[in-house]
């Protein structure tokens, strides 16, 4: 016999059991067990109802997931003209936004690119010094103390 047969809504012994075990450890764990036992069948049957009334109500949301509704009309032209014009625009400026912003990012990638350079320079020059001193001018292998 599988959980789900054991925890059925029903009087069974395995949900008198956990009845009577939830009275006795914290008493309104007893009380949700018996709203269960009671119940249950309208709960599994009440969550189907609610699931279907759900997915038919946002059903129509999938549609305008993009960044604006375009389509949406107020029955006024003359305001929806001004709105597509205003929306367009606005588009307009978020497109020279993100070019903006990729050119700045190319740029600051530039300058880290240039900064990271001259650090190893730096470092190759100082390592290559500390060699030659170190082996008498004959750079070979780098010692460290």
């Amino acid at each position: 016999m599988n959980q789900s047969a054991l925890l059925r809504p029903d009087w069974t012994p395995a949900t008198i059991a956990l009845m009577v075990l939830g009275f006795v450890v914290f008493w309104p764990l007893g009380f949700a067990m018996l709203a269960y036992i009671l119940f249950g069948e309208r709960l599994r049957d009440f969550k189907r109802d609610v699931n279907e009334r759900t997915d038919g109500m946002f059903a129509g949301c999938g549609r305008h997931r993009g960044r604006h509704r375009h389509s949406f009309s107020t029955g006024n032209v003359a305001f929806d003209d001004w709105r597509k014009a205003e929306l367009e625009r606005l588009e307009e400026e978020r497109r020279k936004l993100d070019e903006m912003r990729a050119e700045f990012d190319t740029y600051v990638r530039e300058l880290r690119r240039a900064k990271d350079q001259e650090e190893f320079d730096r470092f190759m020059r100082e390592r290559n010094s500390v060699k030659r001193n170190d082996n008498g001018g004959s750079p070979t292998e780098f010692q460290t103390p």
